[in-house]
């Protein structure tokens, strides 16, 4: 490893080596050299921002095993319980729960695991009565006015489902603390550019993250980061839907 990829692989995992390197070494040399001092030293992403992309990343792409190694290592650079939770929570949203479910077990199993008392302090600022009406407004201050009642648009047969995008994805997840607005439209960035097959929600969320002040260059960063993990089809995908939306701002 080059002398930057060791000292970064230090901070994520202190006194440990990369867990391939006595039966893969050539690889372990190209793919540390590259994800942990090119891509690191590419651009000026503060660390916590980086493995907040990197979660909701391996969240998109199903990527367990690697979850569970790098969770550890988003802790050790600042990452705290509460916002690795509200990546998680939020993802069920984007990916659902039959593929959130086993990550759920294993941040409960890591952080259990490091002394961390569960349940952690609650963050919901909503209730079940409250959670429509503040999940539509979360949508206009993301994507503007345009988006006022959308809950009671689109044909009766379908409206319910943009009742429950406002009331349960946006109502019962963007609402939370824990993460700010421009915090939750870059993980949601990241969900969907890493499961690949949304690319005109992608596009719309990229718009949404300009709108929150998640801009181009900044998207542009965030794909960097996240290409060790996703490879290049989707990047070089999410890179065609910034752009897109980068034309309609």
């Amino acid at each position: 490893m080059s002398d930057a990829a060791k000292k970064y692989f230090e901070t994520m995992f202190p006194g440990q080596h990369p867990q391939f390197e006595a039966t893969d070494p050539e690889f372990v040399e190209r793919f540390t050299n590259f994800a942990f001092d090119e891509v690191v030293n590419q651009d000026d992403l503060d660390d916590r921002t980086r493995f907040l992309a990197i979660l909701a990343t391996l969240l998109g792409c199903q990527g367990l095993d690697e979850f569970r190694i790098m969770l550890p290592a988003a802790l050790n650079v600042g990452l705290t319980p509460v916002e690795v939770k509200e990546v998680v929570y939020q993802a069920v949203a984007y990916l659902g729960m039959g593929r959130v479910y086993p990550f759920l077990k294993a941040v409960n199993e890591i952080l259990t695991g490091r002394g961390v008392q569960l349940p952690l302090e609650g963050q919901a600022t909503t209730t079940m009565d409250t959670r429509l009406e503040a999940g539509n407004q979360a949508q206009v201050d993301i994507f503007g006015e345009g988006m006022r009642n959308f809950q009671n648009s689109g044909p009766e047969e379908s409206r319910h489902i943009n009742r429950w995008l406002a009331g349960n994805c946006f109502g019962d997840y963007y609402t939370r603390t824990g993460l700010d607005y421009r915090q939750r439209e870059m993980i949601t960035f990241c969900f969907l550019a890493a499961q690949g097959g949304c690319e005109p929600q992608l596009t719309s969320h990229a718009a949404g993250n300009m709108k929150v002040g998640n801009d181009k260059s900044f998207l542009i960063k965030v794909l960097s980061q996240c290409l060790p993990y996703i490879g290049y089809p989707r990047s070089l995908n999410a890179l065609r839907c910034i752009n897109e939306a980068a034309k309609q701002a």
